[in-house]
């Protein structure tokens, strides 16, 4: 199941699409790598969703990458009297600690953290901003606002601090656990919500190590502060769109979105955008044109996959949006102007001998058209540095581990392939090729390019560019 794109497509699982059948429609529309959303579900959903997808991935020979997106901290106020109450704009409304039930003028906000940080003239934003309060006052257990822009109100709902830089980790109690619960069933990625500084990716590398990736997920201002930092620390990025949409000016959103995807490209990190892409499919068969634009858009500025959320995991037609998502994506990919856009769009290569490789590979593949890029790799290193260089030649990435060719699905233009690693030079070029040829990637008289490290076995060694041409080979 060789995808004839580029760039990859990220579905949730949830209540519509957890059977093995369901998932095997998803991957064969073109679906290539699942999200599990532990905001919701319990464990033994997720486990059986787990257990399906690999299922599938048996049946199919094809790896299958699996995403756990941690839910993170969510700040809500307490109970309303009577489960709700109207706040009216210009009005004095007070947050503060204490649990008894609130009203019109008074709500709990049983988070410390938050009044720490706070200072006069913050904003707080209530139920996804459709509330805006401006704080007057405040103390270590308490804040005295304004209603900005009132509404009514209910109970729990979420509250957003935009601006200020909250003294909180990205990791609750829940998400420690279901962490722990993830990586014991062996998800390849793990989204991380909330992230605000580069700290908090580190203390997730310290629970996670190098059993999956780290996805950092910008969904917070400040984390736009230090982007460069945290692109470089995570090993892929994701633009969520839908909380950065709550604490940003919505105009803002496609900029930062550019500006992320720029910043992760030039890192070489796989970078996804999400949220809402193809909202309407909840519901209805076929999109609106303005979702297939910004799935389009998303796709030109070089992103290396879209995401599905709610249309894949609760929506009545979760086929149908990934089918609608993989036409767009190959539509767009027919487009030349979308390759003269990529071509102009890459960044200075480090001086290192990997770099300098994968730069000439580039350079390689556009002289000559090869049918294939074959390249080793133990780490995924050697294929990110390639996929970061957006080749117009398909990319087969042979590893040894199982675990490294499921994060790599993810990754623009590379199919995976678990392999047996040669241990000679002269087999690296004979099972490349023949890999080749197997998934019909080249036939006789083809070029195949062979990128590695060698001696093989070592991570980061990339110091090797063949080509070879298909009949030359004993294999072929």
């Amino acid at each position: 199941m060789l995808r004839q794109r580029r760039s990859r497509i990220l579905a949730t699982l949830g209540p519509s699409s957890s059977t093995i059948g369901r998932i095997r429609a998803l991957l064969e529309a073109g679906a290539d790598v699942f999200r599990l959303n532990f905001s919701h579900g319990s464990h033994a959903d997720h486990a059986a969703r787990y257990a399906a997808i690999r299922a599938v991935e048996r049946e199919i020979g094809r790896p299958i990458g699996v995403l756990m997106d941690l839910q993170g901290p969510k700040l809500r106020i307490g109970r309303l009297l009577g489960g709700r109450a109207v706040l009216e704009a210009g009005s004095a409304f007070r947050l503060d600690l204490d649990p008894a039930e609130g009203g019109a003028h008074r709500a709990q906000l049983p988070h410390p953290e938050i009044f720490a940080a706070l200072r006069p003239g913050a904003e707080l934003l209530l139920d996804d901003g459709k509330l805006r309060l401006r704080v007057e006052s405040c103390g270590p257990d308490h804040a005295e606002t304004r209603v900005l822009v009132g509404g009514p109100l209910s109970d729990r709902k979420g509250v957003n601090v935009p601006g200020v830089l909250l003294p909180i980790s990205p990791l609750t109690a829940k998400d420690r656990a279901d962490l722990a619960f993830g990586l014991e069933l062996g998800v390849d990625w793990v989204a991380l919500s909330f992230v605000q500084r580069p700290e908090d990716i580190r203390e997730a590398r310290e629970l996670i190590g190098k059993r999956a990736w780290i996805m950092a997920k910008l969904e917070k201002p400040a984390a736009i502060d230090a982007l460069d930092e945290i692109v470089a620390l995570s090993d892929g990025v994701m633009v969520a769109r839908g909380d950065l949409g709550v604490e940003l000016p919505p105009q803002q959103v496609p900029v930062l979105q550019r500006r992320i995807v720029h910043a992760a490209r030039a890192a070489g990190r796989p970078v996804v955008v999400a949220t809402q892409m193809l909202e309407s499919m909840v519901a209805a068969p076929v999109p609106t044109r303005a979702e297939v634009s910004d799935v389009a858009g998303a796709i030109y500025d070089g992103a290396d996959a879209v995401m599905l959320s709610a249309e894949s995991a609760s929506g009545q037609y979760p086929v149908e949006a990934v089918t609608v998502m993989d036409e767009v994506i190959r539509e767009v990919e027919r487009d030349p102007g979308w390759r003269v856009d990529l071509d102009a769009s890459h960044t200075p290569a480090e001086a290192t001998t990997a770099d300098a490789i994968c730069c000439a590979l580039r350079r390689v593949a556009s002289l000559l058209r090869p049918a294939a890029i074959v390249a080793y790799t133990a780490s995924g290193a050697s294929c990110l540095r390639a996929s970061r260089e957006r080749p117009a030649t398909p990319i087969l990435a042979l590893t040894p581990h199982a675990s490294i060719a499921r994060r790599l699905a993810l990754v623009w233009g590379v199919h995976p392939l678990p392999f047996e690693e040669p241990g000679t030079l002269g087999g690296m070029v004979e099972d490349g090729v023949a890999a080749a040829l197997r998934l019909g990637l080249a036939g006789a008289g083809d070029d195949v390019v062979i990128v590695a490290g060698f001696p093989s076995g070592h991570v980061g060694s990339t110091n090797l560019l063949h080509v070879v041409r298909v009949p030359d080979c004993p294999t072929a």
